[in-house]
């Protein structure tokens, strides 16, 4: 009972994806609670069996470029529906493009039914973690008779509040990325606001190294402070902020554009000031869905700035250094490297210093890598549900990627395993540690 405490959340956000379904496809509601519940089920089925049967990021991959794809999805009928307002389409054409079959009514109940159920056991089940059917069929349980109700209770949403694809597609992407936050390897805001912090740094470099122009003399101190702004964090949260909610401003953008009925046909003031009155407040209540919809994003967001997660994030131990030049950590003892926890360690000598980490993939592969990656502020790594996140700009890197290059992906060092434990060279670490934080002390406060 104690695990679906934690599933409140995303079952209220199905309930509400639900009743939307129902208000938007009113016709024949039973059937449509029926296509909603036997989505959901089979999601959590297959979301479960993904997760006991396959090993790897492959199972969270899939669902998470599932929900990427809605969102795309929603871009696209956003840019529509704000064309068919502003463009040259006529009203006839607009109003046919928002009327949609039973058919595609049962479909998208299916599929919202099938990726809600999906990110729900991926919230409940820990991956490998043995499947109890206990909870598994309570989550299906609960989530066919909230369906059930939410449909029966859409029928008391005011008829005035209607929805069109556009403010549906916005309100039902809106819920299913706000389910995806509430779990660390589905989430979607991180990953993109790390995208364009990468895609700024590497145009900006990209930049200089085609205008030939060199780091010094021609730049002040001061002007490289100034762009290094670009490169902070707060440039990828407020780029990944805008490509957030574009969509759903979009959205409300097209309701408030909507052209004004035609009354030059009426003669009487009065009634044609009464037509007009209705027609705007009709509009201003189709507004309440697609600024819900902000408000939900903006949900997601502060649940993927601050999730509800205790991260690993041990001390570093100090490593000695052995008059060969090599550094020794020893398989066994004190730590226990193939416990499948992140281990962090320090080195120094004279006046430098660099930080490490060992780590054993749950494939049982060791890796050695700087506490620290080529594109962000050396905040360092903490440990959190099969995954390593930077603390900096707050990207997921799967267990499975840590000690391959690229990305924020930790930086690899090279090192030895032996069967009584790991060497590596000290002055190829120290190198590369100033290698590291040298590309990255343009950064907003950069690497010490």
């Amino acid at each position: 009972m104690t695990s679906l405490v934690k599933m409140i959340p995303l079952l209220l956000a199905w309930g509400g994806i639900a009743a939307l379904l129902s208000r938007r496809y009113g016709a024949e509601r039973p059937y449509l609670a029926a296509s909603s519940i036997i989505g959901f089920s089979g999601g959590v089925a297959g979301g479960a069996a993904l997760l006991a049967n396959v090993r790897g990021d492959l199972p969270y991959s899939i669902i998470k470029c599932a929900t990427g794809g809605s969102f795309i999805l929603f871009w696209l009928i956003a840019a529509a529906a704000l064309y068919r307002v502003t463009g040259k389409a006529q009203p006839a054409v607009a109003a046919s493009a928002d009327r949609c079959s039973l058919t595609a009514a049962h479909g998208a109940a299916l599929i919202a039914g099938l990726l809600a159920g999906a990110l729900s056991v991926c919230r409940l089940l820990p991956q490998g973690g043995t499947i109890q059917l206990g909870p598994l069929l309570l989550l299906g349980v609960a989530g066919a008779l909230l369906a059930a109700a939410a449909v029966a209770g859409s029928r008391a949403v005011p008829p005035v509040i209607a929805l069109t694809n556009a403010t549906f597609a916005a309100m039902v992407v809106s819920l299913l990325l706000f389910m995806s936050a509430f779990t660390l390897r589905l989430d979607l805001f991180s990953p993109l606001t790390m995208k364009v912090m990468k895609f700024i740094h590497d145009f900006v470099h990209q930049f200089f190294e085609s205008m030939l122009i060199p780091d010094h003399p021609f730049f002040r101190a001061n002007v490289w402070n100034y762009i290094g702004y670009l490169f902070s964090s707060g440039v990828g949260f407020w780029g990944g902020i805008v490509v957030w909610l574009t969509p759903a401003l979009l959205t409300v953008l097209a309701v408030q554009l909507e052209p004004l009925p035609p009354v030059a046909h009426i003669r009487q003031g009065a009634k044609r000031r009464k037509l007009l009155a209705a027609f705007i407040a009709e509009r201003r209540c189709r507004l309440i869905v697609p600024w819900l919809a902000i408000v939900t994003l903006a949900a997601a967001v502060y649940q993927s700035r601050f999730p509800a997660v205790e991260y690993w994030n041990p001390q570093p131990v100090e490593a000695a250094i052995k008059p060969s030049g090599e550094i020794f950590i020893p398989r066994k003892g004190e730590i226990d490297l193939e416990d499948g926890r992140l281990h962090k360690y320090l080195c120094k000598q004279g006046g430098q210093e660099a930080r490490f980490m060992i780590l054993t993939s749950p494939d049982g592969r060791l890796t050695a890598t700087l506490d620290a990656c080529a594109i962000c502020k050396p905040q360092g790594y903490g440990q959190a549900e099969g995954s390593v996140i930077c603390f900096y700009c707050k990207t997921l890197i799967p267990l499975e990627t840590v000690g391959k290059p690229g990305g924020c992906n930790p930086v690899p060092i090279p090192f030895k395993a032996g069967p009584d434990g790991v060497s590596i060279d000290a002055m190829t670490l120290f190198n590369r540690w100033s290698e590291t934080v040298t590309a990255t002390a343009r950064i907003e406060g950069g690497g010490k």
